[in-house]
């Protein structure tokens, strides 16, 4: 059995939301909505009239603006202040509904954050050790996806118990843009099986150090500077970690 872990890399970010029909959107006057805004995005406005498949609006900035109904969508009003843990949740599933989600979020140090069985990580360009030591690697430990807050350490124990549970090997796809914290992220998921499944070799050294030690190795080989990552990987990556039938690492 193994955990095969692939790090590929993205140009743009997949569109999993979809777009909605510009013909089924129906806003009436006094709907709070989100409409594009050429500094930040996306902006919250009041609809002030509909007509001609055009909206006039308010944006919370007090400008006026007129632009077509397909470019604008509906803001939830039921998300707390604090923004929601899986966006699942959310009662639209839009760009500017998860990116307003994924930044509030992202202001109370919350960096990650679920859509169904699928974890979002947004890279904090800093050093959080406290969300990666042992104690919180042993929160995590057998608790089943969504009873804790998001995390990668709940993604790599899902995929650890199910190997041992069904008897199959399982694979984990890390993905995203340069500077998005691929191989950070993959290291973190490395980190926890060696945890989970650690064992002493003969020579003092264990089968995880040899693991992880093996990473700056497998880095040197084609990174590249990029505006957002001075070591960002110019390749994908695939990891497979063998288990024992118990649940040890055996090879790598």
């Amino acid at each position: 059995m193994r955990v095969n872990l692939e790090k590929l890399s993205s140009n743009a970010a997949a569109d999993i939301m979809g777009m909605n029909n510009a013909s089924t959107r129906k806003f009436s006057v006094g709907s709070k909505v989100w409409i594009e805004d050429i500094e930040l995005a996306w902006i919250e406005a009041e609809v002030l009239r509909v007509e001609n498949q055009k909206v006039k609006a308010k944006t919370r900035n007090g400008k006026l603006v007129v632009t077509p109904i397909f470019k604008v969508y509906a803001k939830d009003g039921d998300v707390l202040s604090g923004g929601v843990d899986d966006m699942t949740k959310l009662a639209y599933l839009h760009e500017p509904g998860v990116l307003y989600n994924l930044a509030t979020r992202y202001e109370l140090n919350d960096i990650y954050t679920y859509t169904g069985n699928i974890l979002i990580a947004v890279n904090p360009f800093t050093k959080l050790p406290h969300l990666y030591d042992s104690h919180m690697m042993e929160q995590y430990r057998g608790s089943p996806l969504g009873e804790l807050s998001p995390h990668v350490f709940a993604v790599a124990d899902v995929s650890y118990r199910a190997m041992l549970n069904e008897g199959r090997s399982q694979s984990i796809l890390v993905s995203g843009e340069s500077g998005a914290g691929k191989t950070e992220t993959t290291k973190l998921i490395m980190q926890y099986l060696a945890y989970m499944g650690g064992r002493a070799t003969t020579d003092g050294r264990t089968v995880e150090q040899q693991v992880l030690e093996s990473n700056p190795l497998l880095e040197s080989f084609g990174n590249a500077k990029t505006v957002r990552n001075d070591n960002s990987s110019r390749f994908g990556k695939f990891v497979e970690i063998q288990f024992d039938g118990g649940g040890r690492i055996s090879g790598a």
